[in-house]
């Protein structure tokens, strides 16, 4: 019989608050004001999930997280506040670490391909309409009905522009296509590759196993995403961990509620995933977070204010720190009294009153208990992170980088025939299939008519934007593969 792992020790109020690993994957909330302990709030998990064998992946979003690699004997005071505290058995320690970067320069190269990302998440990358969006979808549909793999950014450019030229070909099969619309989508993908999408979009594609991994001492391995630079293109980094949600979602099997997690998953500044969303990805994003759970995966939200995050979804996060917030404005006082009725009451805590008043490091928790129900709010302070604050150096990170067993995989990028390449070759042999043009005895060629011109520019646009009937036709597994199965072929 399997040994059920021990309660998560958090913080400490009269008594210990911890998180039953069992009901580590109802997901959970860290919220608070910049500056008032988030982030060391978010270390404490982490650590302890990975002491129980659970691994973890998280984002850097300021760069200070890489030092949970190595044992915190920088900050001997950590060690004085335990004891302050009576945390029992407290010892400095690292936890093993593997980095990635979208960018390949401080970690892993991460990629996916424009099939498993899907229209529906490339579409809010590129800041598409619906109508637009519903022309990016018809572009991914008839690219899979012709067996033209959609893998990289050069592949969904000529794509667009194959359908784009060939709009009153199309029109009967899969409706009108507007040429604004193409145009559209044509100026986001050029934006997206100046950002750097060229560097995401390829192969070979992350493997979300890898991800999921325990050392030889069976600790779980923290994953750890460099997203400072990502977080310059904020779309493209909250569709990024929204489509690893997609995948996770789509690749494990049901396992329903384990004695401790399969994986956690910290989803910092978590306000970008919900900005401006479309109503049908925020449903998808709900169904998403309802759903995971049976797969044996928590989800941690980390951001300024609870509100951020729809109510659907915020009534699922069963296990709950909230750090200070401020109440300069009655904007702010509305959101620090809203903030306080999500918890479960405790006639002890004037919650209102205490979320304004927390010390940095101090939190109001609420967890859930045996029965999954949430325990009475309590004021406590957080305990101590075990690991390095400092961040590591980058001859550190290197030689973690380089010591893994992951390197030399994802650091060469493999790129195969696909839409690009085939489109190219179709091109280049019915160009060299056409009869010459007629030319004068003085070597002129015979200029295009008029009428030619006319015929070709009808041709090249049509007149109205696709409706949302075959995008809703479409949906990609959850968000990522075409119609239920994965495009990773």
């Amino acid at each position: 019989m399997p040994r059920i792992a021990a309660p998560l020790l958090i913080a400490k109020s009269k008594t210990d608050i911890a998180i039953l690993p069992r009901m580590a994957n109802r997901h959970g909330l860290i919220a608070g004001a910049t500056g008032t302990g988030k982030t060391i709030t978010l270390r404490v998990l982490a650590e302890q999930f990975s002491r129980i064998g659970v691994p973890v992946f998280m984002a850097d979003v300021k760069g200070d997280l890489s030092g949970i690699a190595r044992p915190g004997v920088d900050k001997p005071e950590l060690a004085e506040r335990a004891q302050q505290m009576g945390i029992a058995g407290f010892t400095f320690e690292g936890c093993p670490t593997e980095f990635w970067d979208v960018f390949g320069k401080q970690g892993h190269p991460v990629r996916t391909t424009i099939s498993e990302m899907g229209p529906l998440l490339l579409s809010r990358v590129l800041n598409l309409n619906e109508v637009q969006s519903g022309v990016l979808t018809l572009i991914f549909k008839v690219a899979d009905d012709n067996g033209l793999l959609l893998l990289d950014l050069k592949d969904i450019r000529a794509m667009t522009r194959h359908v784009g030229d060939n709009a009153d070909q199309f029109k009967t099969g899969y409706g009108n296509i507007s040429t604004a619309s193409i145009g559209a989508i044509q100026r986001g993908l050029l934006s997206l590759d100046e950002q750097g999408g060229e560097m995401f979009f390829g192969e070979p594609a992350l493997n979300l196993e890898d991800l999921m991994q325990t050392d030889a001492d069976g600790k779980g391995v923290i994953n750890i995403l460099a997203a400072d630079k990502l977080m310059q293109s904020p779309k493209l980094y909250a569709a990024f961990l929204l489509w690893m949600l997609s995948e996770l979602y789509e690749t494990l099997p049901e396992i329903g509620d384990p004695d401790k997690p399969k994986f956690v998953f910290f989803f910092d500044e978590a306000h970008l995933l919900f900005d401006d969303v479309p109503r049908a990805l925020e449903e998808k994003i709900e169904q998403i977070i309802r759903l995971i759970r049976s797969k044996g995966v928590g989800v941690f939200f980390i951001t300024q204010n609870p509100l951020d995050v729809p109510e659907a979804i915020l009534g699922q996060l069963g296990n709950r720190v909230q750090h200070a917030l401020r109440a300069f404005t009655p904007r702010d006082q509305k959101a620090v009294k809203s903030a306080a009725e999500t918890f479960r009451s405790n006639p002890a805590v004037d919650v209102v009153k205490a979320i304004t008043e927390l010390s940095v490091g101090e939190a109001l928790v609420s967890v859930l208990d045996m029965q999954g129900a949430p325990t009475m709010v309590e004021r406590a302070m957080v305990c101590p992170p075990r690991s390095r604050l400092a961040p590591l150096s980058q001859d550190e990170r290197t030689t973690i980088i380089q010591s893994s067993m992951l390197f030399s995989h994802y650091e060469k990028a493999v790129d195969r025939e696909s839409a690009y390449e085939k489109l190219k070759l179709r091109a280049e042999e019915k160009k060299s299939a056409e009869p010459p043009t007629p030319a004068h005895k003085d070597g002129s060629v015979e200029p295009e008519s008029e009428t030619a011109k006319i015929l070709g520019a009808m041709a090249k646009s049509a007149a109205h934007a696709i409706g949302s009937q075959i995008g809703r036709q479409i949906i990609r597994g959850v968000l990522g593969s075409l119609l239920g199965g994965s495009t990773r072929r």
